[in-house]
């Protein structure tokens, strides 16, 4: 595992040089926020880490209800009861196993690994634009259609989930990178990723810190060209 600080984010890298899994620790005042679980041997990195800090995990916030975002969630769940769970609506029914599309969604399959026997269950519901301490809710949809990204209001620090990846070259969720393909193979809906795209560039982040790959400064030039290429792939597509 491996941890890099900015501002009040922590970026818990694990196997960052083989398949790398993002958990992000946010210091409040006397508290942290957990953003996603990582995998199922996370659980112990993320107990040492956040003895490390000094400070108890008392939230536990999910981008989104794939398994390598959620599998250490039941074994923190019994580690720190207190804790409180937050996903959003949308997503909590793939938390539960649910992968039904609502009658307003894109008819496109639900994709990428849904969990099947997770016992937790979240205890608060998110909607776009909600408040948790310093960090504001902003809905994402595409890669799953409850999908959520978090900003940091102190610093603009904005953890993206699998919005966007840097694993493999910066890249919107669904536009495939072939030495890191797999944010785009598990990606629901790509139109719906692209509009989430523009949307994070709009709160001109200072920071992204996504689920799989590095943090990246000042990343809205970055973002932008990364939009216009897979805007670029998906016309072609549907002129195709």
């Amino acid at each position: 595992m491996k941890m890099t600080q900015v501002e009040q984010v922590h970026q818990l890298a694990f196997l960052p040089r083989l398949f790398p899994v993002n958990v992000y620790f946010v210091e409040e005042n006397d508290e942290l926020t957990l953003i996603d679980a990582g995998m199922p041997f996370s659980l112990k990195g993320i107990l040492q880490a956040a003895k490390h800090i000094g400070k108890p995990i008392t939230r536990i916030v999910i981008t989104h209800a794939h398994e390598d975002h959620l599998g250490a969630l039941d074994g923190l769940k019994q580690a720190i009861p207190n804790a409180k769970v937050f996903i959003s609506k949308r997503d909590a029914k793939l938390l539960a196993g649910d992968t039904g599309l609502e009658p307003s969604e894109p008819q496109t399959p639900i994709k990428g690994g849904v969990p099947k026997n997770m016992t937790t269950r979240p205890d608060i519901l998110l909607e776009d634009g909600d408040r948790i301490e310093s960090l504001v809710a902003i809905q994402t949809a595409g890669h799953t259609p409850g999908h959520m990204a978090f900003l940091d209001t102190r610093s603009g620090v904005l953890i993206a989930g699998d919005a966007v990846q840097t694993r493999g070259g910066l890249a919107v969720s669904g536009d495939m990178r072939p030495l890191f393909p797999f944010p785009a193979i598990a990606t629901w809906n790509c139109e719906e990723a692209l509009a989430s795209a523009k949307r994070i560039v709009t709160l001109s982040p200072s920071w992204l810190a996504v689920g799989h790959g590095k943090m990246i400064e000042n990343p809205v030039p970055h973002l932008r060209a990364a939009i216009k290429r897979f805007e670029t792939k998906l016309t072609r597509r549907n002129q195709e």
